[in-house]
């Protein structure tokens, strides 16, 4: 819905009930208000309700009718099949993890080496665990490429339900040299297109040449005798809309992180004293793993309360009905917009605006999706939310064990400035103590990382280091 709403009106809009009626354009939009409809409609019901409403521009024209997130049932199917089977296997989230523990390793060495670049580490963490999964390959592209497909995310997402196409389809309709607003959108479609190109045609050559690791890709994606019959353009989008989302949503949890470390700071010391009470004792000094997230229930409901008290999407894309729904006296015609009110829904709770991590403690912390809808729901839920969640708490946990953040300037926690390239806000990110800053540069050179977190990338041709 684009920039339709404001976060102020999403919370306004709740005072018409758990759901809201809303007439835009030539499309009629339910808001779901409460965890209460949002379960009775998009998960109970979630076989009439996993449709898209039509984006004419932003995704027929600007995502040339390939990005899974607004695909309509037909185009979406078989490519949620394929990342299903990728993402959500429990041998594929061990394997997982592995790469993402190597890869925090990384980037706690990089926030000893290069504190100011917090934010430019979160990102390349971020992008390199789920390059890793996609190629088989440690990303080594430069910063500047890092830095066109982190706009690539923002373009798309501030696409979304921008155009007054989106909002009247039939305007797409109309003789082309009418259609006076379609060149602004083709401009961006190229553009995107040549980012998402530079970063897939490399991929592509080594799955070519037989130099490709085993991988998603080249098992799946571009194996000839995979059942996956996507067109080339649309094998590139797959591919790279893994990446580009895997990307770019743990960032900005990560950045959230960091201004909650500085506003709440007796937040932090209890996830301090959780993790050092396992990783900090007379036996010896380690960092977090993955096999500790059960373990340390407040880290795990620090990582729930980050997507409940900021989260990344004040509304995912809607839940279009492909029958008519009768409701506890409501009737809902076949084509009608189901939408989570994530910020109304997050609000469903004793004092919202605090950040609190406490409200999760209630045996289960380590279950991402219970009572917490900020990765979607019904079948159309992000394919990506376990492994986003352990990626987080790995962080979360080491964070807080061997860093302490301070403001360096005035912050403001409503404006975490997610689509800016540069540093977000002011803040300095410096190691607890010198144990902790030694416990990380062991942790790296042991993993052959502390060179590349030194120089800021990584050589050409190094692979995922887990055969």
């Amino acid at each position: 819905m684009g920039r339709a709403l404001t976060l102020v009106e999403l919370r306004g809009i709740t005072k018409y009930g758990e759901m809201t009626t809303l007439h835009m354009g030539s499309k009629t939009w339910i808001m779901l208000n409460s965890k209460r409809v949002a379960g009775e409609i998009i998960s109970k019901r979630g076989a009439i309700t996993n449709e898209r409403t039509r984006m004419p521009m932003s995704h027929e024209v600007l995502s040339r009718n390939s990005r899974t997130l607004l695909a309509p049932l037909n185009r979406w199917h078989e490519p949620r099949r394929l990342l299903s089977s990728l993402m959500l296997t429990g041998s594929a989230l061990q394997r997982y993890g592995e790469i993402q523990e190597l890869e925090s390793n990384q980037l706690m060495a990089e926030y000893i080496l290069q504190p100011e670049l917090w934010f430019r580490h979160n990102y390349r963490y971020a992008n390199s665990v789920i390059h890793r999964i996609a190629t088989g390959a440690k990303s080594h592209i430069e910063n500047q490429d890092l830095k066109n497909l982190q706009q690539v995310t923002t373009v798309f997402l501030d696409s979304i339900g921008s155009s007054i196409v989106d909002w009247f389809p039939l305007l797409h309709s109309i003789p082309r040299p009418l259609q006076f607003w379609r060149s602004y959108w083709e401009e961006r479609a190229q553009w995107t297109h040549e980012v998402l190109k530079a970063w897939w045609d490399p991929v592509r050559e080594q799955v070519e040449n037989g130099t490709a690791n085993p991988s998603f890709v080249r098992d799946t994606l571009l194996n000839p005798e995979s059942k996956y019959q996507g067109t080339d353009e649309e094998t590139m989008y797959l591919g790279m809309t893994l990446i580009e989302a895997g990307s770019d949503t743990s960032r900005m949890v990560l950045n959230t992180l960091a201004m909650a470390a500085v506003h709440y700071p007796e937040a932090w010391a209890k996830a301090r004293q959780e993790v050092d009470s396992i990783c900090d004792t007379p036996a010896g000094l380690r960092l977090p793993l993955m096999s500790d997230l059960k373990r340390m229930p407040y880290c795990c409901a620090i990582v729930k309360e980050l997507l409940r008290w900021r989260p990344i999407f004040p509304y995912p894309p809607d839940h279009t009905l492909t029958q008519d729904l009768d409701l506890e006296g409501y009737f809902f015609p076949k084509g009608t917009s189901m939408v989570m009110n994530l910020i109304a829904i997050g609000d469903e709770c004793e004092d919202p605006e605090l950040f609190r991590p406490e409200r999760w403690l209630n045996g289960h912390e380590a279950d991402i999706t219970h009572n917490l809808w900020q990765f979607g729901g019904g079948r159309r839920i992000c394919v990506g939310y376990r492994l986003a969640q352990t990626g987080i708490f790995v962080n979360v946990a080491r964070f807080a064990m061997c860093f302490d953040y301070e403001a360096t300037g005035k912050l403001n926690s409503l404006d975490l400035n997610h689509e800016t390239l540069e540093e977000p806000f002011p803040i300095r990110v410096k190691p607890r103590g010198t144990k902790y800053k030694q416990l990380i540069l062991d942790e790296a050179e042991r993993a052959g990382l502390l060179d590349v977190a030194r120089n800021g990338r990584t050589p050409a041709g190094e692979h995922n280091g887990l055969e």
